[in-house]
């Protein structure tokens, strides 16, 4: 059995290791690509693999296609939408992902992103605490959870909304309110830590109104996914609200006109 690590962003060396370590232990050859610019390097690559262990690396049909020994998938992380499911399907390969794996680390890196804003991205000049400044979450799933307890340790008033946790009691448990619209959770929001998947229905949903909405001198920072933010509507209202801010792990498509529009606004 061979099994390929196709991370275009790596794993951490010491990640690298336990992975090896397991797959030699069972007898199984490893082997990596990494920091890969081509989708030809990937195509090449899975020729003759039986399994491939990914991050937010695109597994397309034509990927799926190029590996014919392929049988399973595995993403280091939550949601599948970076995997095409119907020809993996199609062609009996399962996937799977690790959902929680990363949850800790992605809700230190929202916080993080929303220190680094506030003091003015570490440049001289004066900054402000977030000691009692509200931070909306927006879906509560594993990472939303653990960024409203992080949040209210630095005494951050927490709301939070996701349609799909009917029962109060799972905020209650973390003190956190629970809003009833996403349109109330942006109006009243100084941070908004967006979490939610990119599906058909949020793609392109996080955009010029809500945006608009938010409180004199707002920062969005979205460590879900790119998909899910109207680029032209985060365009326009940046233009317009010179207050606002935007910060994220994922390049937009259009970096370089929200760079010119917002400078340090947006990171």
């Amino acid at each position: 059995m061979k099994i390929l690590i196709a991370t275009e962003k790596p794993f951490a060396p010491k990640a690298v290791a336990g992975i090896r370590e397991v797959f030699d232990a069972a007898g199984y050859k490893v082997v990596l690509l990494e920091k890969y610019s081509d989708k030809s390097e990937l195509l090449a690559a899975v020729a003759d693999v039986d399994g491939l262990i990914i991050r937010s690396d695109k597994v397309t049909a034509e990927v799926l296609a190029a590996a014919e020994q392929l049988k399973i998938v595995v993403r280091a992380g939550a949601g599948y939408d970076n995997v095409d499911l119907a020809a993996a399907s199609e062609r009996g390969v399962v996937v799977m992902n690790t959902p929680g794996q990363n949850s800790n680390a992605v809700a230190e890196l929202a916080l993080g992103m929303m220190i680094y804003m506030s003091r003015n991205q570490f440049t001289p000049g004066t900054g402000f605490e977030l000691q009692g400044k509200s931070v909306g979450i927006h879906a509560y799933g594993n990472v939303g959870r653990l960024v409203a307890r992080k949040a209210k340790a630095l005494g951050m008033e927490v709301m939070a909304y996701d349609p799909f946790v009917k029962d109060d009691a799972v905020f209650e448990a973390d003190g956190v309110k629970k809003v009833e619209s996403v349109e109330e959770l942006y109006s009243n929001a100084d941070f908004l830590s967006l979490h939610i998947p990119a599906t058909a229905q949020t793609k392109g949903s996080i955009g010029y109104k809500l945006l608009m909405s938010m409180p004199k001198g707002a920062t969005l920072v979205n460590t879900a996914r790119k998909e899910v933010i109207d680029e032209c509507g985060l365009q326009a209202a940046l233009s317009e609200r010179t207050d606002l801010k935007y910060v994220t792990d994922i390049a937009p498509d259009s970096a370089e006109e929200l760079a010119k529009i917002a400078g340090k606004r947006f990171f």
